[in-house]
């Protein structure tokens, strides 16, 4: 019987001991992803949109085609802007003989990326504010003047172009020295 007691004593010992040891293990690995995040936010709050673009893998598609429309030297410039950044996935959905013909015509790619781009700094907290102020739907205006409706859809915030093309908002708020980036799930296609 003491022999029982012994044993069940020292497993729930060591029981104890390694979840305090798992514990601190855990808040270590938390605190270096947060670290690192943060170090990874701040930065790109160094670099202008177009340069915090290329630094990511999942945008590839979509800088290679501000390049090719000539996009690029605009999202280096001044700003503020608001970036709507469809990530390969998003333009995967639209079809390879559509896709292969807008990164042929500089002109209709332009306009087709200008509808990403709206004018200002809109970080999560401000189109919430102007969702509310709109009492669920806002307006807001592209750099060339295309209007995009703002509305929360399935508990997302989604935004919808003139066309009727509507996308969700996947991640808010990367910094930039020249306004937002916020990813969305699809391309919307500009008039």
């Amino acid at each position: 019987m003491k022999k029982t007691v012994l044993i069940v004593t020292t497993a729930i010992t060591i029981g104890l001991f390694s979840n305090s040891l798992f514990a601190q293990t855990t808040t270590t690995d938390t605190a270096k992803k947060a670290a690192t995040t943060a170090t990874a936010s701040a930065a790109d709050s160094t670099k202008d949109i177009e340069a915090t673009l290329a630094n990511v893998a999942e945008e590839t598609t979509l800088v290679s085609a501000t390049k090719a429309a000539n996009v690029d030297a605009e999202l280096k410039g001044p700003g503020p802007f608001t970036v709507l950044a469809p990530n390969n996935d998003a333009f995967n959905t639209i079809s390879k003989g559509k896709l292969d013909s807008l990164m042929k015509d500089p002109a209709k790619l332009a306009i087709t990326l200008k509808a990403h781009v709206i004018s200002g700094k809109y970080d999560k907290a401000a189109l919430i504010k102007e969702l509310v102020a709109g009492k669920g739907k806002a307006t807001l205006k592209t750099i060339d003047g295309q209007e995009l409706t703002l509305s929360v859809k399935d508990k997302k915030l989604a935004i919808t172009d003139s066309q009727g093309t509507t996308v969700k908002v996947t991640s808010f708020d990367t910094p930039c020295t020249n306004g937002i980036i916020d990813g969305v799930d699809g391309v919307l296609m500009a008039k």
